[in-house]
Order: structure tokens, then C-alpha cells, then sequence
């Protein structure tokens, strides 16, 4: 309550101690590479960079909020790498200016970039022609993802990165968000064999993302040390082969943000719709598209304004403000709504969207010109505004009118 009336609603916030406990956890790893495209947020880019993790960017812009949070552009490991399935020219031509390492996730990036800067260091990111996610929508292998470098195509990109003088000193294999355990050890093999074929050249594998965060009870995490030391083992064994050191990286990305993130709304209509009951909430899929996006499951706690906490459960249907029959947060692939069991509330009380650190703020919208929410971080205790809520002279800045 202290945090929305301070700050207003909606508001993300974000506990920097989370992410750094998960953080922790993939110690075991020589490289841990956040995939920022979870939240990027110069303040959470910033706490990760001093506690060691490095950086993996999709976009000219996410290369620039790496840089501007403090991490170089150059330096073994790479500090920053970039991962695509293209280059468009704002992208191409910042990665040959800075140097920044590039992740090549389809054939034309590597005559693209071969063209412009021969004899450049480059990693491959392949499709092993398998993938696995918690939606279809998060799947990034196999022959219905636009993702990576086809498994079978490999050989001829290893000819084309010869033809431009590139060194191919990597393979990276991601099959897909939310995956688990059986799945992400497939990797494994993967791996192996896109770097086996490679050769010696092979300074780095990277075994991607995609690690699961538990959204509901019952739901647990991946084994963590069950799965390094698989990965471990294909290291070890490149090693031998190969006689040189190989680093092992990881590219997490929802795994370290998503349990510190909460979206704070408030209730402003409680509804009775036939035998539903509807909290309205001043949040909307403008702010959190998972729902909307995957039917994904996010727990709701209320935070009553009066403080008194004791309060009976009823089934309630939880929306935004937005005006389409989409904007529901308890709803389900597909689109169908599910009625969640609730504290009683009532207008003014407080409604709060927990696990909400990834994928939230940075899929923002402002569809019916909704201002993009205010982010905090707490940091020992202390909440730190790290971005303002959008104005209305942001929202229409850059726009304007012709002369009559």
C-alpha cells in the first residue's frame, strides 16, 4: 500500500534481492548471459552487470542499454553479444562500429556481416530441429520456428563464414521458453554435434534459456545442478577433443526476473455480470500481455486499503481498464476466462500481479493511449523510482499534424 501510494498505480516493482539470489544459483556456469529482453531496465541491467553477469541484446537498441547501464562493448568473454535472425541497417552497421559480438541466427546475417566485416569472430545459433516451451508460442526450434540456423544448413554456413575469412568460435542452441528438464538436456546433444562439426575453432557453447519458473503451486524448478552437470560433461568431452578449454555459457532470461517483479493496480469497479463477479483493475494488458498473449497463469493477492486482511474467498474474474473483451488476467489458452479464488474486495483496495519481473513492463503498449507504467526497484530496502510513468507529452511526442 505504501509503494501505490507513493508511486501511483500501475506500477511495476521490482526486488533487486531476488534477482540476485537467482542469479546465485547459476554460479556453476562460466557465463551467465541475461537475456534482457525479459526486463531491461538500465537499473536491473546496471545491478546484474555488478554482480557479474554479462549481456545477450536482440536489437540495436538493447546494444545501446547494455552500453549505456555500463557494460563494454568488447572484452573476453564478450561482454555483449548480439542474437538475431537478421540485421536491419540500424543493427548491422552499430555491431562493425562497436565491435560487439555477433550471434548469427540465419545464413544471410553471415554473408551480411562476412561482407562488411571479414575476418571477425562470429558464433552460430542453431535450430537442432527440435523445440519445447510452456506455449506454442514460446517454442524456438524445430521446422515451425523462424529461430536459428537449420541443423542440416550448417556445413554450407561454415563454407560461407570461411569464404569472408569469419571465425566461427561458438554454437549456441535456445529451443524455447519455459521448457523442461528432458527437453533442455537434448540440448546437450545438440550442442555437441553443431560443435563437432564446427571443430577446433570452438571456444564457447551456450546452452540458451528457457529455464521454468514456477507460476502455480505444484510447479517446481529445473534441477539445476542435475542439468549442469550434463552440460558439463559435453564440455568436458569438446575439451578433450578439441585440446583447449571450451566456456560454458547461459542465457537466462525469465529465470532471474520473473519471481522479483510485481504489477500493482488498484481495483476501480466490482462488477456482477449474471453469476460472475468482476474486479476491474486500472491495469491492463497494455502493461502485462502474458495472459492475453499465452493464457499464462500469474498469482493475484489482494492488498485490502482498510489493512484488515481477514477476508472471505469468493470466485472472481479479474480485468483491465482496456476497451477489448481480451483484456482479462485470469484466463487461459485460448482466451477463455477462469475465475480465480479471491480475497472480497472492493473498489480502493489493492489488486497485485505477482511473478511479474519478466515479460511484463517491456511488452508495454500504449493501446488506448494508456501511458506506460512507472517501474521501482527496492534495493535493500529502499524503493528506488527507475523509471517515471509515461506522460501524456511522451505519449504523443514525435507525432504531429500536417498544415491544413
Amino acid at each position: 500500500m505504501d509503494l501505490a501510494r507513493q508511486f501511483g498505480t500501475p506500477t511495476f516493482v521490482y526486488d533487486a534481492a531476488k534477482i540476485v539470489e537467482r542469479l546465485n544459483d547459476l554460479r556453476h556456469f562460466d557465463v551467465v548471459r541475461y537475456a534482457q529482453k525479459a526486463a531491461s531496465n538500465l537499473a536491473i541491467l546496471d545491478l546484474l552487470r555488478r554482480h557479474g553477469a554479462l549481456v545477450d541484446a536482440v536489437s540495436a537498441h538493447e546494444i545501446r542499454r547494455a552500453l549505456a547501464a555500463g557494460y563494454p562493448a568488447q572484452g573476453d568473454p564478450p561482454p555483449v553479444v548480439y542474437t538475431a535472425d537478421i540485421f536491419d541497417a540500424d543493427s548491422l552497421g552499430l555491431v562493425v562500429r562497436e565491435n560487439v559480438h555477433v550471434n548469427c541466427g540465419s545464413p544471410d546475417m553471415i554473408d551480411q556481416y562476412g561482407s562488411v566485416a571479414p575476418g571477425r569472430a562470429i558464433t552460430l545459433r542453431i535450430n537442432p530441429g527440435f523445440g519445447h516451451g510452456h506455449s506454442r508460442k514460446t517454442n524456438t526450434g524445430g521446422d515451425c520456428s523462424k529461430h536459428g540456423i537449420w541443423h542440416e544448413q550448417l556445413h554450407d554456413c561454415l563454407v560461407t563464414a570461411e569464404h569472408y575469412g569469419l571465425s566461427v568460435t561458438g554454437v549456441h542452441v535456445h529451443i524455447g521458453s519455459g521448457t523442461d528438464l528432458e527437453h533442455l538436456s537434448q540440448v546437450c546433444g545438440a550442442l555437441e554435434k553443431a560443435a563437432v562439426e564446427v571443430g577446433r575453432n570452438v571456444q564457447s557453447i551456450s546452452v540458451g534459456g528457457g529455464l521454468p519458473v514456477p507460476y502455480r503451486e505444484g510447479q517446481s524448478y529445473v534441477d539445476l545442478d542435475a542439468y549442469f552437470r550434463r552440460c558439463d560433461a559435453v564440455r568436458k568431452r569438446l575439451e578433450a577433443r578439441f585440446g583447449h578449454p571450451v566456456r560454458l555459457e547461459i542465457e537466462p532470461g525469465r529465470y532471474l526476473v520473473a519471481e522479483s517483479g510485481f504489477l500493482i493496480s488498484e481495483i476501480r469497479a466490482v462488477k456482477k455480470q449474471g453469476g460472475n463477479t468482476f474486479y476491474l483493475v486500472d491495469a491492463g494488458f497494455n502493461n502485462l500481455a502474458r495472459p492475453i498473449l499465452y493464457g499464462a497463469y500469474h498469482p493475484i493477492a489482494i492488498a485490502p486499503a482498510d489493512g484488515h486482511a481477514n477476508r472471505p474467498e469468493i470466485e472472481a474474474i479479474v480485468g483491465g481498464p482496456l476497451c477489448e473483451s481480451g483484456d482479462i488476467f485470469t484466463q487461459d489458452e485460448g482466451g477463455f476466462v477462469a475465475p480465480r479464488r479471491l480475497p472480497l474486495a472492493a473498489v480502493g483496495d489493492y489488486l497485485v500481479i505477482e511473478c511479474a519481473g519478466a515479460y511484463g513492463f517491456v511488452m508495454g503498449s500504449n493501446y488506448n493511449s494508456k501511458p506506460l507504467a512507472a517501474e521501482v526497484l527496492v534495493r535493500n530496502g529502499q524503493p528506488h523510482l527507475v523509471r517515471q510513468r509515461q506522460s501524456f507529452d511522451d505519449l504523443v511526442r514525435g507525432e504531429s499534424i500536417p498544415p491544413a
